[in-house]
């Protein structure tokens, strides 16, 4: 029995010195992971420093270009204003003609009856004058040797 014992008890050191050289190979292994992961870790520490000088940068690019964007709008507001004035009076002129021609109709219109009167008196004129001339220039056909009476057509 105290055989037993003895072999019991070697073969539970045999036992642990196998646990004991396993978890020291895991301890191994798991340290030379860690390391690597550190080692990872290290250079991704690095490039996020490199992306956020670059977000940083970019960021302020983003904020002057919104700034100057602003100032462009106000200013190209101001520009459509001013082409909105500039419409609105162009309309307003147009109005102002469309109201003159309407009343250069209406006055042409009103008109049209004396200018048809002048017309016909103006013709009338003129006949007479042409009338006028022809008796002088018969009165003025007499001949010298006749006695004294004028002719007539």
């Amino acid at each position: 029995m105290i055989i037993i014992l003895y072999l019991s008890v070697a073969l539970i050191a045999i036992a642990f010195l196998v646990l004991v050289i396993y978890v020291s190979k895991m301890l191994k292994s798991l340290r030379e992971t860690l390391k690597s992961v550190s080692k990872t870790l290290e250079g991704l520490e690095t490039q996020l420093e490199g992306v956020t000088t670059e977000t940083t940068a970019l960021l302020q690019k983003t904020n002057a270009l919104a700034d100057d964007l602003k100032y462009k709008s106000e200013s190209l507001n101001s520009v459509v204003d001013a082409v909105k004035d500039v419409g609105t009076t162009v309309s307003k002129f147009n109005g102002t003609l469309q109201d003159i021609s309407h009343s250069l109709d209406k006055q042409v219109e009103e008109s049209k009856e004396k200018v048809s009167q002048v017309i016909q008196w103006s013709n009338v004129i003129l006949e007479l004058k042409d009338k006028w001339k022809e008796k002088r220039q018969e009165k003025n056909r007499i001949t010298p040797g006749e006695s004294g009476r004028v002719r007539s057509r």
